[in-house]
């Protein structure tokens, strides 16, 4: 067998700690070692241990995969957060893990393979458990409720789209680097012959595919009206792989197929405005603030927390994050989780949860450190949005968007710096939603969750006005 190569990671361990502007001593009571033995290892003149890969992996993830090991430490990785399920009852030792990845490499990476399968499995059941369980003669799912689950169960990235959205971007730029809207404009002009025409309009974006001209209506706010001109740059420069992935999608209908081509076509639209390493670069050095990332790539709150759901690609991820679109009603219309974080399929999410508060009170951000019934417990940040009509005889659409981490996660999430994550007093516990939480003394709940039995006493009431039992 070959001999294993030692990781140095001096440099990358020096910058961690510039970046966080800690001092030797305080990095090092994060990585439970001595400053010495830190110095020594900013100075390369010690490798890191497998235990030290784990501590460094698990206090800086988006870090850590910029460090430049070889395939072992990164399957070792791997095949630690897939043991780690808690499907697992029995944890195994680092070293015992770091030995079976380069000892038994085909085996480990089937088994990171074969969880990832089984999670996907759990998800797809969860699919059809929905399918079953609505009101509908035929119990099938929508059109609509297919696109939404390709592109959950393609872990809301597709790379081939994703890639040539970016090298599109940057052939778009130019020498200068910036990405205005006239530069997309005379793209269109200059590569299709396709006039952009931003006035008063009824529709967001009209095409006349015959006069060759697009209506743009100008009411929009600028990233509106930047996000429109992209989408249709996007369509038509990228229209053969957009139609290939969506021609290969495993759907029932045609109309889900067709809105899987435009859910495409805003998916490139997206990864136009903000190319995926440069964007995930720039998320990282401002930790994740919504607002200078708007600033910088002039696009819209609800369009920036998106793209931050997409950073997906192997070997490049970004933070572990959830993300959803909340309305009025409570009903969630977007949603992707890179976490544990589960949404509610049925009914509305939980009337704990920040969102619906931030739903009821637009352009405010507010902070919550939630807990779910597992134990887990997650940043979540949540704003109000309002978009106008542009007419006073039609309500405006307002919603909230909300973004999330897990609390391990902190260091990396601006929001994290407004509440204290360690304590316990300011911790809200939430469910996934009343219908399947198996908290019992929630004096938020709506109706008992299906798995449990309820006995109601004529002669006593509690905060609801029964008790539940497990079947």
């Amino acid at each position: 067998m070959a001999h294993r190569r030692r990781l140095f990671a001096g440099a990358q361990l020096r910058k961690i700690r510039e970046d966080r502007d800690l001092k030797q001593s305080e990095l090092a009571q994060q990585l439970s070692i001595s400053p010495s033995y830190l110095s020594q290892l900013e100075h390369d003149d010690r490798p890191l241990t497998p235990k030290l890969v784990e501590r460094v992996a698990d206090l800086f993830p988006v870090d850590w995969q910029d460090f430049s090991s070889d395939h072992t430490e990164q399957l070792t990785v791997l095949l630690r957060e897939a043991i780690g399920d808690p499907a697992f009852s029995e944890p195994i030792s680092t070293d015992a893990i770091a030995r079976l990845a380069e000892q038994q490499p085909a085996f480990a990476r089937r088994f990171v393979e074969l969880h990832e399968a089984f999670r996907r499995i759990g998800q797809r059941l969860e699919i059809v458990d929905e399918a079953i369980s609505v009101d509908t003669p035929s119990g099938s799912r929508l059109p609509w409720e297919e696109v939404r689950d390709w592109f959950h169960l393609s872990n809301n990235y597709v790379d081939q789209l994703d890639r040539s959205a970016e090298a599109l971007s940057d052939s778009i730029r130019g020498s200068d680097g910036l990405l205005t809207s006239e530069k997309m404009r005379r793209h269109l002009m200059e590569r299709h012959g396709v006039e952009v025409l931003i006035e008063p309009a009824d529709a967001i974006r009209n095409f006349d595919a015959e006069q060759k001209k697009l209506h743009i209506d100008s009411g929009q706010p600028a990233s509106g009206i930047r996000f429109q001109i992209a989408h249709h740059v996007a369509a038509m420069t990228l229209g053969d792989i957009i139609r290939d992935v969506a021609s290969a999608a495993e759907l029932r209908s045609e109309a889900a197929r067709e809105l899987l081509t435009i859910g495409l076509a805003n998916y490139a639209a997206g990864a136009v405005l903000m190319p995926y390493e440069h964007f995930r670069r720039s998320a990282r050095e401002f930790r994740h603030d919504i607002d200078r990332l708007t600033l910088l790539y002039r696009t819209s709150f609800e369009q920036t927390c998106h793209r931050l759901s997409t950073l997906q690609r192997d070997g490049a991820r970004g933070l572990p994050i959830f993300f959803c679109r909340v309305d009025m009603a409570g009903n969630i219309t977007k949603r992707h989780s890179a976490t544990r974080f589960q949404f509610a399929r049925f009914g509305g999410a939980c009337p704990l949860w920040i969102v619906h508060e931030a739903a009821a009170i637009p352009d405010r951000v507010l902070v919550q450190l939630a807990e779910t019934p597992d134990g887990v417990r997650y940043v979540s940040m949540a704003k109000g949005l309002v978009k106008a009509s542009g007419r006073f005889d039609r309500n405006p659409r307002r919603y909230a968007v909300a973004l999330g981490c897990e609390v391990r996660h902190a260091s990396e999430f601006i929001y994290a710096d407004t509440i204290d994550v360690t304590s316990d007093v300011g911790v809200t516990p939430i469910g996934v939603s009343c219908r399947i939480c198996p908290r019992a003394d929630c004096d938020q709940r709506a109706y008992p969750p299906s798995d449990q039995n309820i006995a109601v006493n004529l002669f006593r009431r509690g905060v609801v006005p029964y008790e539940l039992h497990r079947r």
